[in-house]
């Protein structure tokens, strides 16, 4: 170690006479530009955005709807008219023209009966008939001249009318004994075969309208006052899957049914529904909509709040809520229509509304289809 007179210092010198830096200062400077270095190579920091502190909320974009109101049901086929032929008089059964399946016409004779006493009876009373008719003819001539008194001619005419009533009475027991069809129909069921013996209201043929089938469906109350006689409406068969028919509303019944509170509606289908395969008993179901309401303008019930002042949404522009009174109209479903106060294609908080405020910052991290 030396003493440098130039300096004042005292340090180790070099051959060409500078005085050189103490090793400790050596090693700060070194310390500190590391740490310039260091500093200017990290990236800057980004600075906080408003939008970390947003919500996240699910929107909607407001649109239409079809928000028509949906009628599902389902009944059994029947025939309009189904005939219960019972037997008006007793006897045994002598023949049976007809059998289940067949189709009848309007008086066409399915059976008969054996009424062979009924028919003496009725020849009886004919002969009777005829013979009070000449007593009758005769106390009129009789009057006439002068011979017979009125009591007697007002005698032969009582006579008269008991033997045509007595000729009536075995006319209709006679006339009992065939077996006609009431109507145009398909036999459903027979109950007698040749030789069988029955009695006054047995039952001896089933018969069922096919022309004419229908559906009886119990509609709700709600439901019903949207329906009206001639109304169309389609209908499906899970038996026959590719067939489409179109039922029309019939009558509707004036009265609920007992606790169930559901009306009968009555749908007849087309006259054609047999020819194409429809039976009685075949399940038929409805799915359509009723008060009809197309292209309806509708946000999700729960995105709507109640105020003081009425029914509201936020709407959510450029990520903001904005408070937005509106009109509402009728709820189906989780969807309610809007009459006043937004138009298609703006966006809005799909739920919650209670829950926030007007200006509030929101990040839509999802849409409600």
């Amino acid at each position: 170690m030396s003493w440098h007179a130039s300096t004042g210092s005292m340090g180790p010198q070099s051959s060409n006479g500078t005085v050189m830096p103490s090793i400790r200062l050596q090693r700060l400077l070194v310390l500190f530009a590391s740490l310039l270095l260091v500093s200017a190579c990290q990236p800057e920091a980004p600075p906080v955005s408003a939008s970390n502190n947003a919500t996240p909320v699910a929107a909607y974009s407001v649109s239409t709807r079809d928000l028509s109101r949906p009628l599902r049901l389902s009944a059994s086929v029947e025939p309009r008219t189904q005939i219960r032929l019972a037997a008006r008089t007793a006897g045994t059964v002598q023949a049976v023209h007809h059998e289940e399946g067949e189709r009848v016409q309007r008086g066409q004779l399915l059976a008969q009966l054996d009424v062979a006493e009924a028919a003496a009876e009725l020849a009886r009373t004919e002969a009777q008939l005829n013979s009070a008719r000449l007593d009758y003819q005769r106390a009129v001539e009789l009057r006439r001249r002068g011979v017979a008194t009125e009591l007697e001619l007002q005698t032969a005419q009582v006579a008269l009318q008991v033997a045509e009533s007595h000729q009536a009475l075995w006319s209709s027991r006679v006339a009992y004994g065939r077996i006609e069809a009431p109507q145009n129909a398909i036999i459903t069921a027979r109950h007698i075969d040749p030789g069988e013996a029955v009695d006054a209201q047995d039952t001896l043929f089933e018969l069922a309208d096919m022309d004419h089938l229908v559906l009886r469906l119990g509609v709700s109350e709600l439901d019903v006052v949207h329906l009206a006689p001639g109304q169309q409406i389609p209908v499906h068969l899970d038996a026959l899957p590719d067939l489409r028919l179109t039922g029309e509303v019939r009558r509707i019944f004036p009265a609920a049914m007992g606790t169930s509170r559901l009306i009968t509606v009555e749908l007849v289908l087309p006259p054609s529904s047999w020819d194409l395969g429809v039976k009685p008993g075949f399940l038929a179901r409805i799915d359509t909509g009723i008060d009809p309401r197309p292209d309806t303008l509708v946000v999700p019930s729960a995105a709507i709040g109640s105020g003081d002042n009425g029914n509201y949404v936020y709407t959510i522009t450029q990520e903001q809520l904005g408070y937005r009174p509106i009109q509402t109209g009728i709820t189906r479903g989780r969807w309610t229509e809007i009459i006043d106060g937004l138009e298609p294609g703006e966006t809005i908080l799909a739920s919650n509304p209670i829950d926030m405020q007007d200006a509030q910052p929101v990040r839509i991290v999802t849409y409600l289809e």
